[in-house]
């Protein structure tokens, strides 16, 4: 299939970053080169942290099982994949507007989940929101993409720990909001507004001019050779980590008695190591190789996914999933950073883009997966499988990835 691709031009850069040397004023300049991309990953951080402390609440508000409930985000899954394949005609169309229009699409999609009272209606919400947060997903980090390109600076793992920040902050806040008495619709009514605000920061913020000209079309020509493990490895950790972040509220208040704030503080946990991981990550994404990053974190992530699975009490738990936080931050910034370096300059938009369709599915099949799992054989199951996967990605698909790189270098 021929793919077609901009050569990214930047427009209203009218005042400079914030200057000085050390690690800290580097991530303050690399977050204010990033602001308006930062402000979108922002957002989806908000949603999906909101939303993971109220499944243990909107799952009963709408009268669904543990395997409903999977078949539900299922079914969203399908059009927020469409979506993203369509993310790149929709960033065309809104030019320098995009993120800030798809944040307000997102904010407003986030209204209405917490209205709904039955299977039918909490579907048709969740449709609305998966895809307003997929098709920004992919605009953000294809903005992402082209910054680095055009500073020659990683900036991924910074603006993916603004997102778990984000997740973090609110997920705690919601789990607060429940012990004093608030509901789904208000909890979420209150995350939209903070949505209206992040969208001011995304208009506001100069970011990649969407206009086309045909001189700067070309056609792309990949292997899936390259796009499919790479593609996999991020679907296995985005699905980890949204499987987590929407299912381990609720397995910590059912299998391990945990309340309203207890059990969102499983979600907060992840949120916050992985914004330490990524962090992190954005630290040494010049020091040290992509492949042997991926491989200890997956193994991390993996043997933190099996002790949250066997946890005995809530600290043993929070542990597991501190430690899967920890170890899957870094695997998806790391392949798109691996993958960029792997391929033409002109051909790197495609590349982001087609692993991203891959990669994230992996929101979307995790939640599903863990329900259905769920309701077969129990919840610490599904976290074990989760584990199991994880460790696939160090087996399995590095060799793959890896014998593709050392052909392209020799």
């Amino acid at each position: 299939m021929a793919v077609f691709i901009q050569k990214p031009t930047f427009v209203g850069w009218t005042d400079a970053p914030p200057r000085g040397t050390g690690t800290s004023m580097n991530l303050l300049r690399d977050l204010y080169i990033s602001r308006g991309a930062a402000a979108g990953f922002a957002a989806v951080g908000v949603f999906w942290g909101s939303f993971a402390a109220l499944v243990p609440v909107i799952k009963p508000q709408v009268g669904l099982s543990d395997g409903q409930f999977g078949v539900a985000l299922l079914i969203t899954s399908i059009g927020a994949v469409m979506a993203m394949w369509l993310a790149p005609l929709a960033e065309r169309a809104l030019g320098l507007r995009a993120l800030g229009v798809l944040t307000a699409m997102l904010a407003v999609a986030t209204l209405l989940p917490g209205q709904t009272t039955t299977g039918v209606t909490f579907t048709l919400a969740m449709l609305c929101v998966t895809m307003a947060s997929g098709t920004l997903d992919v605009a953000m980090n294809a903005r992402v993409s082209a910054l680095e390109a055009q500073v020659g600076r990683s900036l991924m793992n910074l603006n993916h720990a603004v997102f778990s920040v984000a997740y973090a902050i609110c997920a705690l806040s919601t789990g607060f909001a429940r012990e004093a008495g608030y509901g789904p619709g208000a909890i979420l009514t209150g995350s939209a507004v903070l949505m209206g605000l992040l969208m001011l920061q995304a208009l506001a913020a100069p970011i990649a001019d969407a206009e086309h000209e045909a001189d700067d079309v070309v056609v792309a020509p990949l292997p899936w050779t390259l796009l499919l493990p790479g593609g996999m490895i991020i679907l296995i950790a985005f699905m980890s980590e949204q499987a987590t972040e929407g299912w381990s509220a609720l397995y910590l208040e059912r299998n391990l008695g945990a309340g309203a704030a207890q059990g969102a503080l499983g979600p907060a946990l992840l949120g916050i190591t992985m914004a330490v991981g990524r962090l992190a990550g954005q630290i040494v994404a010049n020091r040290v190789s992509e492949k042997m990053v991926i491989r200890w974190a997956s193994m991390t992530a993996g043997i933190g996914g099996c002790i949250a699975a066997m946890a005995p009490t809530l600290a043993v738990a929070y542990l597991g999933f501190s430690i899967l936080g920890l170890g899957v931050s870094v695997m998806a910034p790391m392949a798109y950073a691996w993958i960029g370096r792997m391929v033409p300059n002109r051909y790197r938009s495609h590349a982001i883009s087609r692993i991203s369709v891959v990669g994230y599915a992996g929101f979307f099949i995790g939640p599903p997966l863990m329900g259905f799992l769920s309701e077969g054989f129990g919840l610490s199951t599904s976290f074990f499988v989760i584990g199991v996967l994880l460790f696939s990605v160090t087996l399995l698909l590095l060799p793959v990835l890896s014998r593709f790189a050392n052909l392209r270098a020799g």
